[in-house]
């Protein structure tokens, strides 16, 4: 293993590495002995290290001693010296991790924990052998970038060593030539936006502040400062979500971004109020994005994991006690003063049942967040306009299955897949995307072999809108339409989070022609082999732990348990089953009750109620009244909901006239109004006699 390390201390080599190597004048006049000795005792308290966890477990790091090299669940084993151009895998993503070195920081880090010195020597022939055979800029400039960052993380625990028999002077002088050539190579050829650049500009800022002593340092660390605040303006879109529309690529920009400014701050550096301003946005993305258990889901490409960690800096950076409370599960700090938030321009809304403040626990509320944007800038975004994900009780229920993998080898495409719109909770059309998807030929220049077909999107993204997002203390509404280019239906959806219990999604389906439409539901893996069917009093039901779906069993409506799968992290699936919808018609409605539930599974029985027009006597109007009713004997109750309505006219369902735009009422086992819910010029009678919010809740 040592020797491309011994190699690198011969004195041509020596001499060649000084010529290339550019420190300041201070530096440049030290003979190599004295500059061996400053490196070794200079310390590193001007930047810190920021292990990836996963990349960094000490079983992957042990394996790699060993020549077992294991990225996105896909093992190699890699002779020594490593032929660093050949990649082993079908996936050209293993190649990319291989190069990125994070198991150098994690060979740091068990060097510092072990002080085994065998891990050092492990770093040192690695990256020996990386240097003597790799040019700068291989696959792409962002793998540089990432590379550089590791490296750095890895000298902060190896620097103590530099000079001696593990980690000779002259390994030091090539590692910090080629770190130099690294960081000018990405000044020259920085990924021109998005979540790339931003990791990419954060690793030349670093290189500045963790090596002072380099001529340029001072040169990289205002290129790269000017440079990230520029990109934070362009790539955050005004409500402070990142242009690329994926809850994940958002909090790893946001983490590079948190790295740039928390350097600055260490070392004095000043910072522009308006990267500050943007910082804050952007955390308040993620204060409302992770779910009552601590992580945020995967919309969009993307691993589901948590980043309270961001938060946690966002309170020491700013004094956010609201961000404490959340990084803290509210052990901490003060609740955020909005339980539902919509981020407008990205078109992310999300709903809450609170904060732990009432009757549930911080960790057991309530939770959805509804996707009502557009597609996102660069080639991250899924199919999945008018998408959702659900946790109850602080579980996960309804989930995006997430993103698996890039790679499009083998039998089945699992890329386009996931991607797809029926792998996403949401509504297909004759069984089609939303967006045209299609194999496209790989064009020179990119990480991907020329001339191969990769799957890509070649047609607008549906026209989405949010027609109204009401909040109230116990009845909440979403409303979107999404109308796709590839087809003539619309798709309209309500989601009601009614008495801040359950959840109602009502999916309208609009066309001139028939369709087939199904209605995807993702349930959780914990769902795989308890999921089950059953018909109680004209219902459809299906019981997962911790969750009732019901649907009125009517003509027309077929419904199904069908195999599918849900991806927390790159490489990795796990069995998890589908619940499909079916209806085949011009125009078709879905009313879908979402009940979490924590012991036992409640019966519930879903029916429609016709609604007729006052004025037009029994004809009937657009609206249908939808009856949920919940439990049996004294313990059940009986909930109404009216929405779509036109407020300028009076309808009649039952013994009720309603007018107003949307009405949700419970009634108790004797009959008697217990909760109501009305926008406020709403005005509702029973048999001539108006009904007050005096009383009840509203």
């Amino acid at each position: 293993m040592m020797r491309d390390a011994e190699q690198a201390t011969a004195p041509d080599a020596i001499a060649a590495c000084a010529h290339r190597l550019r420190l300041t004048e201070a530096f440049s006049a030290l003979s190599p002995v004295a500059l061996a000795r400053h490196f070794a005792a200079r310390g590193n308290g001007h930047y810190f290290p920021v292990p990836d966890p996963d990349e960094t477990r000490r079983t992957k790091i042990d394996a790699i001693m060993e020549g077992r090299f294991d990225f996105n669940g896909e093992q190699h084993v890699l002779d020594d010296p490593i032929d660093w151009l050949t990649n082993p895998s079908a996936d050209v993503e293993w190649h990319i991790l291989l190069h990125k070195f994070y198991f150098a920081t994690g060979l740091g880090l068990a060097f510092a924990e072990t002080g085994d010195a065998a891990y050092l020597r492990r770093w040192v022939a690695l990256t020996s052998s990386w240097i003597a055979q790799t040019p700068p800029g291989f696959i792409a400039a962002d793998v540089t970038g990432r590379r550089v960052q590791n490296w750095i993380y890895a000298y902060f625990y190896f620097s103590s060593r530099v000079g001696s028999d593990e980690c000779p002077f002259g390994f030091l002088q090539s590692f910090l030539v080629s770190l130099q050539e690294q960081v000018e190579y990405l000044c020259a050829h920085l990924t021109p936006a998005r979540n790339h650049r931003t990791l990419e500009l954060y690793a030349i800022f670093l290189a500045g502040v963790a090596f002072p002593e380099f001529a340029d340092a001072e040169r990289w660390r205002a290129f790269a400062l000017g440079e990230i605040v520029h990109n934070m303006q362009s790539d955050l879109l005004p409500d402070g979500v990142q242009c690329e529309l994926s809850t994940d690529y958002h909090h790893l920009v946001l983490k590079n971004y948190l790295c740039v400014r928390r350097l600055a701050h260490l070392n004095g550096i000043a910072v522009p109020q308006t990267m500050d301003q943007r910082l804050v946005q952007a955390l308040e993305f993620s204060l409302h994005a992770h779910k009552p258990d601590g992580i945020v889901p995967s919309l969009s490409d993307g691993d589901a994991r948590s980043f309270l960690d961001l938060l946690q800096q966002g309170h020491e950076l700013f004094g956010r006690t609201d961000m404490l409370y959340v990084a803290s599960a509210g052990a901490q700090g003060t609740p955020p003063n909005k339980r539902a938030h919509g981020f407008t321009a990205s078109g992310y809304y999300i709903l809450r049942s609170g904060w732990g403040t009432g009757r549930r626990s911080f960790a057991s509320e309530h939770y959805l967040i509804f996707d009502c944007g557009p597609l996102g800038a660069g080639n991250h975004g899924h199919l999945d306009a008018l998408s959702f994900e659900l946790a109850g009780n602080g579980r996960s229920l309804i989930v995006d299955p997430g993103r698996y993998t890039y790679s499009e080898a083998g039998e089945e495409n699992w890329r386009v897949r996931f991607r797809g719109t029926a792998y996403h909770n949401t509504v297909t059309v004759d069984g089609r995307n939303q967006t045209r998807y299609v194999p496209k030929v790989v064009q020179a220049g990119t990480r991907h072999p020329s001339g191969s077909l990769r799957h890509r999107v070649v047609g607008s993204a549906p026209d989405c809108s949010l027609k109204s997002f009401v909040v109230t203390e116990g009845f909440d509404m979403l409303h979107g339409v999404a109308r796709s280019h590839e087809y003539d239906a619309v798709h309209e959806r309500r989601i009601v989070f009614a008495f801040g219990e359950y959840w109602i999604l009502t999916d309208t389906m609009h066309a001139l022609s028939v369709h087939r439409y199904d209605s995807w539901l993702h349930l959780a893996p914990e769902a795989q082999g308890c999921a089950t069917l059953d018909t109680w009093h004209g219902t459809l039901l299906v019981n997962s732990p911790g969750l009732v779906v019901a649907h009125e069993d009517r003509d027309g409506i077929e419904v199904g348990l069908e195999q599918g799968y849900v991806s927390y992290r790159y490489g990795e699936k796990h069995a998890a089953p589908i619940l499909r919808l079916t209806q085949q018609a011009a125009s078709a409605r879905f009313n879908t009750v979402l009940y979490p539930y924590c012991e036992a599974p409640p019966r519930i029985t879903v029916r429609e109620v016709a609604v007729h027009d006052v004025e037009e006597g029994s004809k009937p109007s657009a609206p249908r009244a939808l009856e949920v009713q919940i439990g049996e004997g004294l313990s059940g109750f009986t909930d109404y909901f009216l929405f779509g309505c036109d407020p300028d006219r009076t309808v009649r369902f039952g013994r009720y006239t309603f007018r107003g735009c949307y009405l949700a009422m419970r009634k108790d086992a004797t009959g008697e109004l217990i909760e109501l819910h009305t926008d406020r010029n709403a005005r509702l009678e029973a048999n001539g006699r108006r009904i007050g919010w005096h009383g009840l809740r509203a």
